[in-house]
């Protein structure tokens, strides 16, 4: 099976960047993060507190998200697109914590300040959030956006598919939020992307290379980022990795677990994210020594040297 070639470069994956480029013909289209001061369900005692082991949003969130109103965060996300990557278009992305975890009159505010900034050049809007922060009000109001012409994404957090890991995690949600969440969007127009976590503590090889074979049941989903673990400060699990070690991805270990999964993964589902990204001054582990745009380069080479094809194994059914 060979998978879709797309018209703005080959790689031997469906990848974000030339999906854009093609449904935009050619514009450069670059995602503004938003922080809308949310919270979580397992952070302000709803599910629990602490919040999941692995997190510290501070370890990836711009600093724009410092500045006082989401106009301001806009702008100035859109200002150093234009100046540093020549962006032309922009997709909206509220990014940290749970992003659909309020009333949905609060949530239409939110979503509406940043929309109408530059609506002109504006073609998107993604959320980033949990599964069991869904429901069929927050879809609808998302579908409103679509039906005004722009392209909506939901993003689910599903990080582990394993309820075990997930009780580990402090993720104060299971495998069945996500199930049941993937139920609601089945009829949606939205599009789905999820978002998972390689390398958890306790996940073996054989279960992490099975992430593809669930990720594929669900037609409903569009894109999918996979990140490797990284233990960053001010998180539950890096103050626990300082005290316990525990074994992390090396870069050529991790590219072996993706040129497993990629094989099996549905060739129609778009990358968004193949690794993860910490602002170096809060990462802990794994130190890789390199830069975004050198790890990008080392992961493609080696899935081009080993001749490693996104779908090449897949058998099932695929939909038109």
């Amino acid at each position: 099976m060979s998978i879709k070639t797309l018209a703005y470069g080959e790689k031997n994956y469906n990848y974000y960047s030339a999906y854009l480029r093609e449904k935009y013909h050619g514009k450069r289209v670059y995602k503004v993060i938003v922080d809308g001061g949310f919270t979580c369900p397992n952070r302000d005692g709803s599910k629990g507190y602490g919040g999941c082991t692995y997190c510290n949003t501070d370890s990836f969130t711009p600093a724009s998200r410092n500045l006082d109103s989401i106009r301001e965060q806009v702008l100035h996300g859109m200002e150093n697109a234009t100046q540093n990557y020549k962006a032309e278009k922009f997709i909206i992305y509220f990014q940290p914590n749970s992003n659909t975890y309020a009333p949905v009159d609060e949530l239409k505010l939110m979503y509406d300040e940043a929309l109408k900034i530059n609506s002109e050049n504006i073609v998107g809007l993604s959320v980033g959030t949990r599964p069991d922060c869904l429901d069929a009000e927050i879809v609808t109001l998302l579908e409103s956006y679509k039906n005004k012409g722009l392209e909506v994404d939901i993003e689910l957090g599903i990080e582990s598919i394993y309820n075990e890991t997930l009780q580990n995690l402090n993720r104060g949600c299971t495998h069945e939020d996500f199930i049941s969440a993937m139920k609601l969007l089945e009829n949606s127009s939205l599009d789905v992307c999820v978002h998972t976590i390689l390398g958890l503590p306790g996940e073996t090889r054989e279960m992490i290379v099975k992430y593809a074979d669930e990720i594929n049941k669900f037609e409903k989903i569009n894109f999918v980022k996979f990140h490797h673990l990284h233990i960053v400060k001010g998180s539950i699990m890096g103050v626990k990795y300082k005290r316990e070690p525990f074994p992390l991805f090396t870069l050529e270990e991790y590219t072996d677990i993706l040129c497993e999964i990629l094989p099996k993964l549905r060739p129609d589902i778009v990358i968004q994210r193949l690794f993860a990204l910490s602002d170096v001054d809060m990462l802990i582990a794994p130190k890789w020594g390199l830069k975004k745009s050198q790890i990008q380069n080392y992961i493609d080479a080696e899935l081009e040297r080993r001749n490693i094809l996104q779908g090449s194994e897949y058998r099932g059914e695929m939909s038109v």
